[in-house]
């Protein structure tokens, strides 16, 4: 209230005009038209001013916001600092090859892709990301543009041999590629299938010797028991042909998903999109596309192949199990019987001995008369005789003496 009370003191005093001006203002008195004028282009003068004023907040809004910028520039530089470090390997069409680290947030810059396209969370992708091919085979990652290959953090993964050594050949054109004709992706993309194939291929190579001698050992009919090392070396060689088996399978599948869809092979031809030459070839006779589907079903195929190999040492390894079931539940039986026949005949002596027990006591025998038992046994039953006659012998003078009286 008091606010209110004071408000037409200092209302005057703020606008720099007399009260009567304010007024007329206020009602909008047309009699006064022009002192009301003047007062109208000086309260147009004053609201300039005014606003030149109240430009205060624009420009702390624009301190805000430059605040605001630096602040995220700064925690930008923060993040680029922690932000991990690849090691990176680059092969060109000649087959030249370079190394050098890049932080995550300058690479996929220079790429032109983004963070998420860098993670490599899935075990087994293959995508495209504007114009580049991103590909992850469990620890083998790689970036494939339409003038290099980029492999990323091939250190303590033993990929010296194959990196340096037969690589570069294939992409130059110097190995047993068939899509050297074809752009450079054909060739990096085929490269790095071959490898991964090889892989699987020596994994299996491995266990099959090993899976085969070791269920010769146990269904071996010369041996009664089973070996229980064999047993356990079985196990462990079962585990590791499960997991080639998943790998296997996530291959084929991440190739079926690419097969079965048409945009995703019009993609993975990124030359097609970028060389104008290669556009001109592609739609002139040479379907890129297709010779893509036709690499992609071939190493399908060949996964396919070593799909079914696995299998089959899945199969023997379920058949020698039950064989070596069957081979247990017969040792079991055979163990059961023996315990059920001497359990009858434990039962039979003992009915015996119940025979004997129960008629026993009341047969005769003559070991009493025998003369080839001890004297001692002898002269005990004598004594035992005479001290039975004196008992009668005095019962019966008692009760002689009893009827006497």
């Amino acid at each position: 209230m008091e606010c209110l009370r004071s408000l037409p003191c200092l209302l005057p005093r703020a606008m720099r005009l007399p009260r009567r001006t304010l007024c007329a203002l206020a009602l909008d008195v047309t009699s006064v038209g022009p002192p009301v004028a003047a007062c109208g282009r000086r309260a147009n003068l004053i609201g300039r001013s005014r606003a030149a004023q109240l430009c205060g907040p624009d420009r702390l809004r624009v301190a805000g916001e430059v605040h605001r910028f630096r602040t995220s520039d700064v925690s930008q530089a923060t993040l680029a600092s922690v932000a991990p470090v690849f090691t990176v390997t680059k092969f060109d069409k000649q087959g030249n090859v370079t190394s050098f680290e890049r932080k995550k947030t300058e690479l996929y810059q220079e790429l032109g892709l983004q963070a998420r396209d860098l993670r490599f969370q899935h075990v087994m992708s293959i995508t495209v990301r504007n114009n580049r091919i991103i590909m992850r085979m469990e620890y083998l990652k790689a970036v494939i543009t339409p003038e290099c290959l980029l492999i990323l953090d091939y250190r303590n993964l033993n990929l010296e041999q194959w990196l340096f050594r037969e690589l570069p050949s294939q992409l130059s054109g110097e190995g047993q590629l068939v899509t050297y004709p074809l752009p450079f992706e054909f060739r990096a993309i085929e490269a790095l299938l071959q490898y991964w194939i090889n892989t699987l291929q020596g994994k299996l190579s491995i266990l099959q010797p090993l899976i085969l001698e070791t269920l010769d050992a146990l269904v071996d009919p010369k041996h009664s028991s089973v070996d229980r090392s064999k047993l356990h070396i079985l196990l462990q060689n079962g585990k590791s042909l499960s997991e080639l088996e998943t790998d296997i399978k996530i291959f084929k599948e991440s190739i079926l998903e690419i097969l079965d869809e048409e945009e995703l092979l019009e993609e993975l031809c990124v030359s097609k999109w970028s060389d104008p030459q290669v556009f001109e070839k592609s739609s002139a006779g040479i379907d890129h596309a297709e010779e893509m589907e036709l690499l992609l079903e071939n190493y399908y195929r060949l996964a396919d192949d070593l799909s079914n190999a696995a299998r089959e040492l899945r199969v023997l390894i379920d058949d020698s199990q039950s064989i070596i079931f069957i081979n247990l539940d017969s040792h079991r039986n055979v163990m059961m019987r023996l315990n059920l026949q001497l359990t009858m005949g434990t039962f039979s002596l003992s009915l015996f001995g119940l025979m004997g027990v129960a008629f026993g006591m009341n047969l005769e025998s003559s070991l009493e008369e025998m003369a080839s038992l001890p004297k001692k046994t002898l002269l005990a039953d004598r004594s035992m005789e005479l001290k039975n006659s004196l008992r009668l012998d005095g019962l019966g003078s008692g009760r002689s003496i009893l009827t006497n009286r």
